[in-house]
């Protein structure tokens, strides 16, 4: 047989199978043909090098924020995904039902990589976000209308995998806890997960936390005081291990303002491993502090979680959390989305979202991804020295950290 795409000499590694072996991999129109110990490179048209690499399923970042153009704080998923290794960006709530057309038109489906996204409850989706701008999108709740938002979701079925709130004094205001319940009554109805973002109280995580569903999934998992899911003692609160118990799904979302090394360490420590590791990635933390899936991996590699379920968390978990079997894992006749990443060693300064600092002696880094069977190199893959270059964004405009990003 003769093959488009031969992935050669790497150590694959895919959790959802159990998978963790030298093999090569091949691919054929678009899915993986073979994978076997040794394949004939004259039986493929191309071969990659994947010597002293990792080949594993294309990475899923289950929050991030790509609606860019149309919303304040999205970024650009096709300039990341060969320098993260991911073929697969859910967008967390960047878009309402007011907009959702609009982010699915001009962004969804002119995008090379895959993007898939939760529809959030508020109408109008994130409008006001930046350094100098912050209007909660649910602090409104004329905005927050459940029967729009079911509407939403079986408009763009085959693209939407759940419902999104964000709660809390900076995305709500003082409208309390309503919008998670609202929130709750789409998704129940839609047939669908809720994921809900909580920052600092009201209303706080123990109101937000019993209504979660099993499925549902809480983002910002480890975000630092107030809110933090541990005591000042370091010790689990309780109505996080309920939740845990109860089937709720950890999800770390980095972001500008959501991990804390030390609340990290602390859930480790109890045997609180996060279920899904995502970025959060937005146009004011993608130059820092989470800069991407692949860094923020890389941080709980740090932190002490073993390399293959730091691999599970950003492969089979998500995939299972978004009810998309056919992604995140690596078998004869699946979808040919792989990434290829490197650990090197070295010494990285990685910083979380209150400023406190974490030396690395290893990184994760990605070679390329192969994205529907097409190699697609990391051009960057040389230049690992972003987290050394952070540069937090405070007292820039919009428009300068857009320009930044995009270019002008």
């Amino acid at each position: 047989m003769q093959f488009d795409l031969l992935v050669k000499g790497g150590r694959v590694i895919d959790p959802a199978s159990g998978l963790d072996a030298p093999r090569d991999l091949a691919i054929a129109d678009g899915r993986i043909a073979a994978i076997d110990a040794a394949i004939d490179a004259e039986h493929a048209t191309r071969v990659i090098d994947a010597r002293d690499c990792i080949v594993t399923p294309g990475l899923i970042d289950v929050h991030s924020h790509v609606y860019w153009g149309g919303t304040s704080l999205g970024v650009d998923a096709d300039r990341l995904a060969a320098k993260s290794g991911t073929t697969t960006f859910v967008d967390a709530g960047s878009a309402g039902a007011g907009n959702f057309l609009g982010f699915r038109r001009h962004v969804i489906e002119r995008s090379k990589v895959r993007i898939l996204a939760y529809v959030n409850i508020s109408f109008a989706g994130i409008f006001g976000f930046s350094q100098t701008v912050s209007v909660g999108e649910c602090s409104d709740l004329g905005l927050c209308e459940p029967r729009e938002t079911v509407a939403a979701v079986r408009e763009h079925a085959d693209v939407v995998v759940g419902v999104k709130v964000r709660s809390g004094r900076h995305a709500g205001g003082t409208s309390g806890i309503a919008p998670v319940d609202l929130a709750l009554e789409a998704a129940d109805k839609s047939g669908l997960p809720l994921m809900a973002h909580i920052d600092e109280p009201p209303p706080g995580r123990s109101e937000v936390l019993p209504r979660l569903r099993k499925g549902d999934i809480l983002t910002h998992c480890f975000r630092p005081f107030p809110n933090a899911p541990v005591f000042a003692s370091g010790a689990v609160r309780p109505d996080m291990r309920l939740a845990r118990e109860r089937g709720v799904i950890f999800d770390i979302g980095h972001g500008m303002g959501s991990f804390d090394f030390e609340v990290a360490k602390a859930m480790l420590r109890d045997g609180l491993a996060p279920d899904v590791i995502s970025s959060d990635v937005h146009l004011y933390c993608v130059d820092g502090p989470a800069f991407d899936i692949l860094v923020c991996m890389s941080k709980l590699l740090a932190l002490g979680m073993p390399l293959v379920e730091v691999l599970r968390a950003a492969t089979q978990r998500p995939a299972q959390a978004i009810a998309r079997p056919d992604l995140g894992t690596l078998k004869v006749g699946g979808i040919g989305d792989v990434a290829v990443l490197r650990q090197v060693p070295g010494r990285f300064t990685f910083i979380d979202a209150v400023g406190a600092s974490l030396i690395a002696d290893q990184r994760l880094v990605s070679d390329g991804i192969v994205l529907g069977g097409k190699w697609w190199p990391n051009e960057t893959a040389g230049d690992i020295s972003e987290t050394e270059r952070f540069e937090a964004h405070a007292h820039r405009t919009h428009v300068e950290v857009a320009a930044r990003h995009f270019g002008r």
